[in-house]
């Protein structure tokens, strides 16, 4: 009985969405955006609290949400790590251990709604406001970014370009913000109409209309070296999209794994990350 009702559950809220909309656009489109950035997870498990413990650890106040930081210091470059939807520093654990043993001082944070910081929502550019008061904090030399993460990078690179970072590492970002919005509007079931009215709603709120907020496009901009990682099998973000930003970026090595998924939790990616550093 529970799996039916969770089945059913994308319809029944995207015909209350409907339904509001008729009587209350202003109300529908605020919900339906707020629904479209809230994670359903990604907060510290139990068995993930260990190693995290044994960071620096330090709360920044951003807007209203508490953002936790972590830091594994050490004397040589830093390098910010910022992980994807869903997930939280801990993904890092295994590439932070082999980066602090090559002298790297290590930082990274939760993202709002993520591990231990506060707050209900992210978003790509509330993300990048984060990113950019981490940077202005800590100085870092490189920064690497998991998927939305590695979105989140590029669209900071793009939004605040004189920055003093050497080299950007980007895993498996998704880069379409078009694709993404289709496929919620087929899990909701909402209606073009409903879907042009959100659309608008995102050009008030952030300046771009869905076809617009691309990381492809915005890779036109990048001056920093970069390493690009995506796997052609990628079932969350198309290898396809990680190709358009390759081709947009000027000074980026792009490599295509196989059978690795989007995750990327691979030997052979943390010594593609650390050759990279390396040079």
């Amino acid at each position: 009985m529970r799996e039916k009702f969770q089945k059913y559950l994308p319809l029944i809220i995207g015909k209350q969405l409907q339904f509001l909309f008729f009587f209350s656009r202003k109300k529908a489109l605020a919900k339906a955006y707020i629904l479209f950035c809230t994670p359903r997870k990604g907060r510290i498990l139990p068995e993930q609290e260990y190693f995290l413990e044994e960071a620096e650890d330090e709360i920044i106040l951003i807007d209203d949400a508490q953002i936790q930081t972590y830091r594994w210091p050490n004397m040589g470059e830093t390098i910010l790590m910022v992980h994807g939807w869903e997930s939280n520093t801990h993904r890092w654990r295994t590439l932070i251990q082999k980066l602090h043993e090559k002298n790297f001082n290590v930082v990274a944070f939760d993202a709002p709604a993520h591990g231990n910081s506060s707050g209900k929502i992210l978003n790509v550019p509330l993300y990048t406001k984060c990113l950019q008061k981490i940077v202005e904090l800590y100085r870092p030399n490189h920064i690497l970014g998991h998927s939305v993460g590695g979105t989140a990078t590029i669209f900071h690179q793009y939004t605040y370009p004189n920055q003093e970072i050497e080299k950007l590492i980007i895993l498996a970002p998704p880069s379409e913000l078009s694709r993404i919005m289709k496929g919620y509007q087929e899990i909701l079931k909402l209606s073009p109409k409903f879907m042009n009215a959100l659309n608008q709603h995102f050009k008030d709120k952030h300046g771009f209309y869905f076809e617009e907020f691309s990381a492809a496009l915005f890779a036109k901009k990048l001056t920093k070296k970069g390493l690009l990682i995506h796997d052609k099998h990628d079932d969350v973000a198309p290898h396809t999209e990680a190709e358009d930003i390759s081709k947009n970026w000027n000074d980026v090595q792009f490599i295509t794994t196989e059978d690795f998924g989007h995750s990327l939790f691979f030997d052979e990616v943390d010594d593609m990350i650390l050759d990279f550093l390396k040079d």
